[in-house]
């Protein structure tokens, strides 16, 4: 089974736990992708939840499959979020990211009575930081920033190269904020809840990737089925 097919079995089974008139925060990314358009098929048969997309493409995705949208703004609470990862560790910290979506993805979930996290079960790690940490900063002051991002991660017992995200045409990536992304390559994150308080408190760090306690559930589909895991 390859591993679309495995993202959609992961989307599927969280599927399951949406009810009917429940405020639904819709992750971004391939995964979560699969996940709205699933949702999307129910809401076509009848289902009544309302969403609130973490980033313009999600937003665009929702629209397509009839999926009513509002924002934090109107409700201040949601019951479920789904979303993916691009790693989750035995703790169920995560690394996210890997879309650019960080920020909202981040305040949609803090909104959230639950996260659910949807995987193919090759981003379950034992240690995070193979993946690269996306580091979503301000433009200005980016050399000083840099600075302060090297000396953070030497605090956390990390360290690696550091680079600007640029697109395929060599320009830097915008955000849906407005801001630019600096991947940072560590190998391995030896203490994550320690590293997302030394990045928290970088000016000019506007958000990472680090998302701590957040996950309630994670569902990883694997060639042999289902797995689900909850906080210990």
């Amino acid at each position: 089974m390859d591993k679309e097919a495995l993202k959609r079995r992961a989307a599927a089974r969280a599927l399951e736990e949406v009810r009917d008139g429940m405020r639904l925060g819709l992750g971004t990314g391939s995964t979560a992708k699969h996940f709205v358009e699933l949702l999307g098929e129910r809401v076509r048969d009848g289902l009544d939840v309302i969403g609130v997309p973490t980033s313009e493409v999600t937003r665009a995705d929702a629209e397509r499959c009839g999926i009513k949208l509002t924002t934090l703004d109107e409700i201040d609470r949601l019951d479920l979020t789904v979303d993916g990862a691009d790693e989750v560790d035995p703790q169920l910290n995560l690394i996210k990211g890997g879309g650019g979506a960080l920020l909202r993805e981040k305040i949609v979930a803090g909104a959230s009575d639950r996260m659910v996290v949807i995987a193919d079960d090759t981003k379950w790690v034992p240690t995070l930081g193979r993946f690269p940490l996306p580091v979503e900063v301000i433009p200005f002051g980016l050399a000083a920033t840099r600075r302060a991002l090297m000396l953070a991660f030497e605090q956390a017992g990390t360290g690696g190269e550091l680079s600007l995200r640029r697109t395929k045409d060599g320009h830097a990536f915008v955000t849906d904020g407005g801001h630019w992304i600096i991947d940072a390559h560590l190998n391995r994150i030896p203490d994550a809840p320690h590293l997302a308080g030394l990045l928290s408190a970088i000016p000019g760090v506007v958000e990472h990737g680090l998302f701590i306690g957040m996950a309630r559930l994670v569902v990883l589909a694997g060639a042999e089925g289902i797995r689900t895991v909850e906080p210990a």
